[in-house]
């Protein structure tokens, strides 16, 4: 193989070993190599040649000191030898688009949960039945899915009976929570119930450490003090505090943390992906959830309700219980799809900014009475999470 060849001579002379009528075509600066041509010094192959990039070929006089180059290369090839390709860093990109789509999720996740909890809160004053609120919003839910699922918007998936087992545990906590923040948002502002919630961690570091015998770093501890502080200061310093939304708010601490621990533990090893996890518990809940809605309310009030809110909202009130039933079900399931791209680290901060996305919006949107105080002790709740996520890492 020939990688260059530089020209001493005016012209080429005869090569035994270079085929008779054989041309040396080049991709630039076109050059014939004669049937006489001879190179000496060099092995002929029997192979045809292509030469490209000849520079200054027949434009220097015999004995120059710089003669011109050419390089060549053998005819099955389809590049020169010494051509550098540079390829795209497939890896560079593909993290780009990763922390795209985390990008989405995280701004999609946050959009969805203010607008649900705007429209919910709309709801509970129109039409105070937290519990069959908290059940229209499983059931709008479970029927999306169950309908993507028969027109293939969303492959079904396979589980077995073991994996309903391991599931029941969960859908029990996440039935508890759900309704005990419906009953919380019913009874106090959503900026109230959010800072409360604010609280989840210390909640979960509790409970890992008293019944499940788990130790953190000293600076995880440490985290835990802005947090109950600040979530103290600002239920003190309430305008409408409530004991019943005060109460709501910490029971669905406790049962999301309970949630968590019995889907780590019950998961391990399943193949369920996160859009059909949720849909999965959602349908779950909904069965546990509706025959204690019956009984704690039931049909005659919520009728009896209905009618009011009707008469007093009219037909807008209909597209508000339909809306905050969507986007409940959307806001989670987006949660868990983002559960699925990325570490438990990254979705408690996305968790803590979803937080004040929503307190922030609540109080803007509702024209929420804030004393400069209770704004500081929220403050310090939610500084205290993003500690606390950043101390477990």
């Amino acid at each position: 193989m020939i990688s260059s060849i530089k020209q001493s001579t005016g012209s080429f002379t005869r090569c035994d070993f270079l085929p008779r009528r054989q041309r040396c075509v080049a991709k630039s600066d076109v050059v014939s190599v004669p049937s006489s041509a001879n190179v000496q010094g060099f092995k002929c192959s029997a192979k045809p040649l292509y030469m490209c990039s000849v520079e200054g070929f027949g434009s220097r006089s015999i004995g120059s000191k710089s003669g011109s180059v050419c390089r060549a290369y053998e005819a099955e090839r389809s590049q020169p030898l010494d051509l550098n390709i540079e390829l795209p860093d497939q890896e560079a990109r593909s993290e780009t688009a990763q922390k795209l789509k985390i990008g989405i999720y995280f701004a999609t996740w946050w959009a969805l949960n203010v607008v649900f909890n705007i429209y919910n809160k709309k709801v509970l004053n129109a039409f105070p039945y937290p519990w069959l609120t908290s059940t229209l919003s499983l059931a709008t839910g479970s029927l999306m899915m169950l309908v993507s699922w028969a027109v293939r918007i969303a492959e079904p998936p396979k589980t077995d009976l073991d994996f309903w087992k391991t599931l029941f545990p969960v859908a029990v906590a996440h039935t508890i929570g759900h309704v005990a923040a419906t009953v919380s948002m019913s009874k106090v502002a959503v900026s109230f119930t959010h800072i409360i919630k604010s609280g989840e961690p210390a909640f979960s570091v509790l409970v890992s450490r008293f019944l499940l015998g788990e130790t953190f770093p000293v600076p995880v501890y440490f985290s835990l003090l802005p947090i109950i502080g600040g979530c103290a200061l600002a239920a003190v310093t309430e305008l409408n505090f409530n004991m019943t939304g005060f109460m709501g708010a910490m029971i669905s601490n406790l049962a999301f943390v309970f949630r968590n621990i019995f889907s780590k533990r019950g998961m391990k090893g399943k193949s369920v992906g996160g859009m059909n996890y949720y849909a999965c518990l959602s349908m779950l809940s909904l069965l546990i959830l509706t025959p204690f809605a019956i009984a704690v309310e039931g049909p005659q009030m919520w009728a009896a309700g209905w009618q009011k809110a009707i008469s007093q909202i009219g037909p807008n009130f209909i597209w508000w219980v339909a809306a905050q039933s969507v986007f409940y079900h959307l806001y989670n399931q987006v949660s868990y799809m983002s559960l699925d791209q990325i570490s438990p680290l990254t979705f408690s901060i996305g968790n803590t900014m979803k937080r004040i996305s929503v307190i922030v919006s609540s109080i803007i949107i509702f024209h929420t009475p804030v004393q400069p105080v209770n704004a500081l002790g929220a403050a310090i709740a939610i500084l205290g999470t993003f500690l606390y996520s950043q101390a477990k890492q």
